[in-house]
């Protein structure tokens, strides 16, 4: 069996609510029993979306990413 079948796939503004939940003081326990996502992928999301340098308006990584596939 493929273990990528059985990959869920959450959308950007699912992330970015979870993730706010997180910045603001939720647990990463609580946001998975609540959410149904495991700790790693809601690190990974918080690393992915958290502005560089901390500040709500600077680029996130994922920002980067994309501006450097326009070039």
């Amino acid at each position: 069996m493929d273990p990528k079948k059985n990959k869920k796939i959450y959308n950007d503004d699912f992330k970015k609510t979870v993730v706010e939940l997180y910045h603001t003081g939720s647990s990463v326990s609580k946001l998975r029993s609540e959410y149904g996502v495991s700790e790693v992928t809601i690190y990974k999301w918080a690393k992915a979306l958290t502005p560089i340098n901390g500040e709500m308006d600077s680029l996130t990584p994922q920002d980067i990413e994309a501006s450097k596939k326009k070039i």
